[in-house]
């Protein structure tokens, strides 16, 4: 099974477009299509980008919809401790920590609309950087 690290942008869209390919992945994620790789710092950002008070109002949600989505999200991951650090990696200090999940968890791939600081960073590592319809594509 295909091992993922979705990055928050994806996430962020898969709340914001119900016909978008993020919400897809995150949908198939959810139906145990792939393994969700989601570490403590990860899951923490997440929380706090999606239950921005100007983000709910855009989603048309409430903090616990958003909520029970990552309560889901974190019942069905493989969690991940990171064992190394290995900071600086991206341009973006904000991926490290999407880039420490995936290289701790042993990521096939990290799911993210960044792909020229983010892809850069994992290229030393191994992990591929794919948009959330090609990461759809390689699950079909």
């Amino acid at each position: 099974m295909l091992k993922i690290v979705v990055d928050t942008d994806v996430l962020f869209a898969a709340f914001n477009s119900p016909t978008g390919a993020s919400r897809r992945l995150l949908l198939d994620i959810l139906d145990g299509k792939a393994s969700l790789l989601l570490s403590t710092t990860l899951m923490v950002e997440y929380e706090a980008v999606l239950t921005r008070p100007r983000n709910l109002q855009q989603f048309g949600i409430g903090v616990a919809d958003v909520l029970a989505v990552l309560d889901e999200l974190a019942l069905s991951c493989v969690p991940v401790a990171f064992d190394y650090r290995w900071r600086p990696s991206a341009n973006d200090p904000d991926d490290d920590h999407v880039l420490e999940t995936a290289v701790n968890g042993n990521a096939d791939m990290i799911a993210s609309f960044n792909l020229t600081d983010l892809a850069a960073a994992a290229r030393p590592f191994g992990v591929t950087v794919q948009r959330p319809i090609d990461v759809l594509r390689r699950l079909k």
